[in-house]
């Protein structure tokens, strides 16, 4: 099972449990989530977005998430994140309230607003935690009540996998052992002890022979790949101009105490390299 693709990339991860023909891919990857924060199980998933061929992987602002709708009409919605975009809280929640909001047209009453499940896979950590699933809702801190069922968002955090074990019943971890996908040696087992995860494996050896569809892969790791760097890129420069401000605030203020002291602008100009023009600026503000 060489040169498979990687699951992780958002464009696969959509390829395989976003698509019609394997909505029972994705209704067993639901289940074993919500079983392990005790919740019942889903009998049927309806996809609300599924994936077509349509979808553009070269393009840096897509999306390649998962939205899905139980039986009873609450809203499941789940993304694949390789790279850390940062703010991950705040962006998981502005997404959620679009989401939750968007239930609700103009003149309907909030009777009819329904749950909202925000699953988000991780390949990095954010929370301060051994835990690689945390599930978090809207509770009181003391007595812990519920205000109300409505919001419900889960971390999937990959990173934390290293030293997990494959589990003899099964479950969530097997699943996210095989989406972390960097050592295929233990497939064979992962496979006996959750037998759904065969045809998810299969899918994704069918799509890594398919020549399009690795093109097509190549070209959405070449956008997340180039996204990663600007930000990161970004990040730099910001830190960078940040010290060059604060360096000239220390000269500034330098300079601002050789003239107050009566020594003349040429000097402190050659002392602190700041120019005649700037300093006389700094004179007058004085």
């Amino acid at each position: 099972m060489k040169d498979l693709l990687d699951p992780k990339i958002d464009f696969v991860f959509k390829r395989i449990f976003g698509s019609e023909d394997n909505t029972d891919l994705l209704l067993a990857f639901l289940n074993r989530t919500f079983q392990e924060s005790g919740e019942p199980p889903l009998t049927e998933i309806v996809l609300m977005n599924p994936y077509t061929d349509k979808d553009s992987p070269q393009d840096k602002q897509s999306i390649f998430d998962i939205q899905a709708k139980t039986t009873e009409g609450e809203l499941i919605n789940i993304e694949m994140q390789l790279f850390n975009r940062y703010d991950n809280e705040k962006r998981t929640l502005y997404y959620w309230s679009k989401q939750y909001a968007s239930q609700l047209e103009e003149g309907q009453s909030y009777k009819i607003l329904k749950k909202c499940v925000t699953i988000n896979i991780l390949n990095f950590s954010i929370l301060p935690n051994d835990q690689y699933h945390n599930v978090f809702h809207l509770r009181e801190d003391r007595s812990h009540i519920s205000l109300i069922d409505d919001i419900e968002i889960h971390f999937l955090e990959l990173s934390k996998l290293d030293k997990q074990q494959i589990t003899t019943s099964g479950g969530l971890l097997n699943w996210l052992l095989f989406l972390k996908s960097d050592n295929t040696d233990n497939w064979e087992v992962l496979k006996m002890q959750e037998p759904e995860l065969e045809k998810a494996m299969t899918v994704l050896e069918f799509l890594s022979q398919d020549k399009e569809a690795r093109r097509r892969y190549e070209m959405r790791q070449k956008a997340l790949h180039d996204e990663a760097s600007l930000r990161e890129g970004a990040r730099e420069e910001g830190q960078r101009e940040g010290e060059l401000q604060g360096k000239l605030k220390g000269k500034l203020e330098v300079a601002s105490n050789m003239l107050a002291k009566g020594m003349n602008i040429e000097t402190v100009s050659e002392f602190t390299g700041i120019s005649i023009e700037e300093l006389k600026k700094l004179a007058q503000s004085h």
